[in-house]
């Protein structure tokens, strides 16, 4: 089968299409999946510049997400047969061989059938930010009908999803985004108010919008001085999660305003086996389907990229303004 291998970490050159055996199931409860299609995320590019999360040798094969057709199963597979869709997020760590590849086996307990009413390279988009946009918002964030989210990056991957999830949550959602584009394109996913951050302080509008109370939750997907001033638009016990790394910001006024703060890292339990808490993350997807399936919930893909322009979709994510999400097709048929 034809799979892209991470030769060595660095630049997107390490990225090398290569033929190599075609993976096969060694336990009853595997299924081999033909993959049609696979999401491009941040973390595959941080992966690739920084090298793995394991001591694992090279070449590895990157890609979280995922979407295909299950071809073989395991004697104990029930709940799956063959010539079912399904979307996962699973591999591309290091330990376990990513989806940048036309197969790949994978455990039935870590898959969920797909929604019938999107296509593979929607599905392979999804699922990741999906999680992680559910997990912010109402795991770590309690968010609650009728509260004020700010979301940050609101046309982005995560942040386009999580405009959609607060809105059926019934809450009230405010956004930056970086242009006029973005702005028109978060408010058709339901954003009551857009910042552009480029324009305005976003601080000051949202006071403003907030009569000066700020935002019961605040979700920061961008880090470093968005974290810092997010905690001026965060009201006085409220809520502030986020993404990255804030070990290096001054928490002093967060502790003043008595902040719940809080991480959201969806792939801890892939990285730690936390099997209890990937379990967690397969129900999200199953909770999600009926809202993809009418219409409710989703995904915005800008760009999609043969496996041949890999270092092309790497260079775009890098760049850090994707609208969206943008998806490697593994399938070279229509329906991919």
């Amino acid at each position: 089968m034809k799979a892209i291998l991470m030769t060595d970490k660095g630049s997107s050159d390490v990225l090398q299409i290569a033929e190599i055996a075609e993976p096969k199931i060694k336990q009853a409860t595997e299924v081999k999946i033909k993959i049609k299609a696979a999401g491009i995320n941040p973390i595959d590019t941080k992966v690739r510049r920084n090298g793995l999360f394991y001591a694992e040798p090279l070449p590895v094969i990157l890609g979280c997400d995922g979407a295909g057709e299950i071809v073989e199963t395991g004697d104990a597979i029930s709940e799956f047969n063959i010539g079912d869709e399904v979307w996962f997020c699973h591999g591309g760590l290091g330990k376990e061989p990513g989806n940048y590849a036309q197969y790949t086996v994978i455990d039935g307990r870590w898959l969920a059938l797909k929604p019938k009413n999107i296509r593979f390279f929607e599905a392979a988009a999804m699922p990741l930010v999906l999680i992680t946009a559910w997990n912010a918002l109402f795991v770590k964030g309690s968010l609650q009908p009728g509260e004020t989210v700010l979301i940050h990056a609101g046309a982005g991957g995560v942040g386009h999803i999580a405009i959609q999830l607060a809105k059926l949550k019934g809450a009230k959602v405010i956004v930056t985004v970086s242009s006029n584009e973005k702005a028109s394109f978060a408010k058709s996913l339901g954003a009551d108010h857009s910042i552009i951050y480029s324009q305005n302080d976003f601080v000051e509008v949202l006071d403003h919008l907030t009569a000066e109370k700020g935002a019961d939750l605040v979700f920061d997907t961008v880090g470093g001085e968005v974290f810092s001033q997010s905690i001026l638009a965060t009201r006085y016990f409220g809520r502030l999660i986020t993404l990255l790394d804030p070990s290096e910001q001054n928490l002093q006024e967060a502790r003043i305003r008595n902040l719940l703060i809080g991480f959201e890292l969806m792939l801890t339990p892939l990285l730690k086996g936390l099997d209890g808490e990937r379990d967690k993350h397969i129900n999200i997807l199953k909770q999600c389907v009926p809202w993809v399936e009418q219409g409710l919930l989703k995904v915005h893909v800008s760009e999609r990229f043969s496996m041949q322009k890999i270092t092309q979709a790497h260079a775009l994510i890098e760049q850090g303004h994707t609208v969206g999400k943008i998806v490697l097709d593994i399938a070279t048929d229509s329906s991919s």
